[in-house]
């Protein structure tokens, strides 16, 4: 038989077990509720309260499209023409990434429209309660033979 002093260090044993347990259980919780925090955080917005703007604003962007676009030799000999679609994500920092077809014509022009997206220089990022927020843009680049 046991005395009471036996009990009671068994107990306090099992006692620390429990508590050592439940510390670590706590530990991983914490963690796994910042990591959800951090998904949360870089998430992509469809609209923000305060949308992402090329430098020098729409003029700026459609001047620098303008300059940089190059109208592909085999949508000139098709005589391809028309709106190509280009979704890209304007990060936190402003850099343009994710860059891909929406809506296509062809003939080489969707991957000119790709390329010039991924040369712009970085815009001002969006903004969501003060705070630079990653933001999901659309973009419409039209070819239009002359």
């Amino acid at each position: 038989m046991k005395t009471r002093i036996e009990k009671a260090n068994g107990l306090w044993w099992r006692l620390m077990a429990t508590l050592s347990v439940l510390t670590l259980l706590l530990m991983v919780n914490t963690n796994a509720m910042a990591q959800s925090k951090k998904i949360a955080n870089d998430k992509v917005l469809e609209k923000a309260e305060v949308m992402p703007q090329f430098p020098g604003g729409d003029q700026a962007m459609m001047k620098f499209v303008a300059e940089n676009v190059q109208y592909p030799q085999e949508a000139r000999d098709k005589e391809i023409s028309g709106r190509v679609m280009v979704g890209f994500i304007v990060e936190k920092d402003g850099s343009v990434n994710e860059v891909k077809v929406v809506k296509g014509i062809g003939g080489g022009c969707d991957e000119e429209a790709v390329r010039v997206v991924k040369a712009m220089p970085k815009w001002k990022p969006g903004k969501q309660k003060g705070k630079p927020v990653r933001v999901h843009y659309t973009l419409p680049l039209t070819f239009k033979l002359q």
